[in-house]
């Protein structure tokens, strides 16, 4: 017993050296980068990926576009059904608040996408098919084209989504009976 609790001492002592000496001197080589070394160079940036990221910033400002264009006959049209609502003699008033409200954050909403639109025009980095024609200032365009587009869409603060469920809720209840 003594034996075999000298050899399993033995055989632990070996394996926690070891161990110490993997820890005390690392397999790898390890440098540090001096100031005047450049180990890691600035991180190259895929025009493909700046021209992909550019479509579709001009396809969501085609799109809050025109349905900003479309804004003004909408508005329009839904002020006409809430009037011959009301003529009939139904509460329309929850819907008139979502319109109202829709259309007090429609102006913050076009001056954001008029910025956008400004943004495109310059289009720097970019040349007029959407291929790179300068990385860093083509970085720059799509960051700022981005937060004009979202701020476009914040300032909306959710009112169009609010003026669907309106109109939805009052044709539901509203909603002539069904005969069999």
């Amino acid at each position: 017993m003594n034996k075999l609790i000298s050899v399993s001492t033995k055989i632990l002592l070996v394996v926690l050296l070891a161990g110490l000496g993997l820890v005390a001197f690392p397999a790898a080589d390890v440098a540090a980068a001096g100031a005047a070394e450049e180990s890691n160079p600035p991180r190259q940036i895929d025009p493909a990926r700046l021209e992909q990221a550019y479509d579709r910033l001009v396809d969501w400002y085609t799109y809050q576009s025109t349905w900003m264009g479309n804004a003004d006959a909408n508005i329009a049209r839904i002020q006409t059904l809430i009037g011959k609502a009301t003529e009939r003699g139904y509460d329309a008033s929850a819907v008139q608040a979502a319109l109202d409200a829709f259309t007090a954050v429609l102006p913050a909403a076009r001056a954001s996408n008029q910025q956008a639109a400004g943004i495109l025009a310059t289009h720097a980095g970019f040349d007029e098919s959407g291929k790179v024609t300068d990385a860093a200032a083509a970085v720059e365009t799509l960051r700022s084209l981005q937060a004009a587009l979202k701020s476009a869409h914040d300032s909306m603060n959710g009112t169009g989504q609010a003026l669907k469920d309106a109109l939805r809720a009052f044709r539901d209840a509203n909603r002539p009976p069904s005969q069999p």
